[in-house]
This record gives C-alpha cells, sequence and structure tokens, in this order.
C-alpha cells in the first residue's frame, strides 16, 4: 500500500486582521505564524487554475460554528473580500510546502448549518471594466476622491437610534430632523452598535409623515435586525443628475456626467431633424 504525507491547508484573513488556519489533515500544523486546525469544519473543492486572464475558480465548504466562522459574521458582511491562501504541505515537515492557490472569497451562501463560498484568484480583478463611459448622469460615486464631498457634513449625516422596524428593512421614526423630503433617497443605512454593527443597506425611498415622521426603506432587508435603541447612520443620497449635484450638492464643479450629451434618438434621426 502507498500512503502520502501531503495535506492541504489554507488561511482565512479577514479585512479587519483577523486570521483563521484550517487544514485537512487530522493533526494541527503551525507555519507562518498561524495555526492550523483539523476541527473547524471547513473543507475545499477540485481546485480548477487557468493561464492567462482565465479566472480561476472553487469552492470552500463548511460548517457553521461559534468557533471558526459563525453565520453573524457571515451576515454581517465581516468575511466579504477575506484573503486566503491554499497550500499542499508535507505535514511531517511543513518546510516542505508550495502555495497553490491566492485568491479571496467570493459570494457567500448558507443552508442548514453550512456554509458555501465561492473563492476568486487574483485575475478576477481584471476582468472589471476599465476607462471611463461617457453618459449624462455622474460616473463619481458621493464622496469619492473625484466627487470631494464631505459626508461627514451634518447637512449630509445623521446618526440617531432605531425606533420602529419592520423584516429588517423599513425603518419608521415618529419624530425626525428637518431634512427635505427624499433627502436620503439613494444614500445608504450603516448600523454603528448592537448585533448588527457593520451592516448597511441602500435606501430606496425615504418619504416625510405627517405630524414629523419618516419611513425610510432599504432596497433589501438587513441580513441580521437591529433592536430598538441601536445607533444607525443616514448618509444622504445623489441620484447622479446633473442638476441635484448643483442645486443639493453645491458641487458641479466635480460634476463627472456630460449633461449636454446628446440622447441615442438624436444620433439615429435623419440629418434634417437634428438642425430642426
Amino acid at each position: 500500500m502507498t500512503t502520502t504525507t501531503i495535506a492541504r491547508a489554507w488561511s482565512l484573513r479577514r479585512t479587519d486582521g483577523l486570521v483563521l488556519g484550517f487544514t485537512d489533515h487530522d493533526g494541527r500544523l503551525v507555519f507562518d505564524g498561524v495555526t492550523f486546525r483539523p476541527d473547524r469544519g471547513l473543507a475545499a473543492r477540485a481546485l480548477v487554475q487557468g493561464t492567462g486572464l482565465s479566472v480561476d475558480n472553487s469552492e470552500a465548504i463548511g460548517a457553521l460554528s461559534d468557533g471558526a466562522i459563525t453565520e453573524r459574521d457571515l451576515m454581517a458582511g465581516r468575511w466579504d473580500g477575506a484573503q486566503l491562501r491554499l497550500w499542499e504541505v508535507d505535514w511531517t515537515d511543513v518546510a516542505q510546502r508550495r502555495l497553490v492557490f491566492r485568491g479571496s472569497l467570493g459570494e457567500v451562501s448558507r443552508a442548514k448549518g453550512a456554509f458555501r463560498a465561492e473563492l476568486r484568484g487574483l485575475s478576477e480583478a481584471l476582468n472589471a471594466p476599465q476607462g471611463r463611459v461617457y453618459h449624462p448622469r455622474c460616473s463619481a460615486r458621493l464622496g469619492d476622491t473625484s466627487c470631494k464631498i464631505d459626508l461627514s457634513a451634518p447637512s449630509l449625516s445623521l446618526q440617531m437610534p432605531v425606533g420602529e422596524m419592520e423584516e429588517g428593512r423599513l425603518f419608521r421614526f415618529a419624530t425626525f430632523p428637518a431634512f427635505d423630503a427624499n433627502w436620503f433617497e439613494h444614500g445608504r443605512l450603516e448600523v454603528l452598535s448592537g448585533a448588527a454593527e457593520g451592516l448597511s443597506g441602500a435606501i430606496k425611498n425615504d418619504s416625510a409623515r405627517p405630524g414629523g415622521g419618516r419611513l425610510i426603506e432599504l432596497w433589501s432587508a438587513l441580513g441580521l435586525l437591529p433592536a430598538p435603541g441601536d445607533q444607525i447612520r443616514l448618509t444622504a443620497g445623489c441620484d447622479k443628475d446633473g442638476r441635484s449635484c448643483r442645486l443639493k450638492f453645491g458641487n458641479f464643479l466635480n460634476f463627472r456626467g456630460f449633461p449636454d450629451l446628446p440622447p441615442e434618438d438624436w444620433l439615429i434621426a435623419p440629418q434634417a431633424a437634428r438642425h430642426g
């Protein structure tokens, strides 16, 4: 009978610096300052690696446990974009090892007490669209280096406790500071404290209510429900329109769209119609 001393070991590093190590060997392995444990319920499917710009892909499958990757952390997005490295290692001499995969966690799904995570190779970023799109609406993101708006300004950001909430998607406030209706539409809601700390959602609707109340509706429900009294932050939204940039933010000098660009109908219209 032929035996092998090769095992697989992989480490995950979250964006907050937490590092976990896993191995399919039946004992602990230690190298690079990381302890790779066999009792954390993680396994990887066969790795597919391509040449050139082909996307490497695989999956990590594991059990949700309090000692390693928890459902709460997954739902809070704390593992989004975690950096992953996978080695083949001789468990009798861990100095004899080979790095076979380096990338990050992609889409994560969960069911029946387990999770499944897509592994994305380093070439994944090269498939992102490059260059600038010429479009009437702004290409910048509110508050980024192109936009230059300071989102910490009192007129653009509001911190307050959670009041009445429905399904983690509808937030009702009996009283609300004097912001115009729809001020936070297209903005973001971030949870700052409690079990759901770190979660955020895009705001779909911002509706004023009689008596000074407010209804904030998210596009999708938060993965974990904030409790009444937990602190949230609302950030003003931008609809990417030049008029909004000028009147709402007073920032038209940094507008990154092309509001005078002719529409598609103009391009296909007969020449006589173009000149009136």
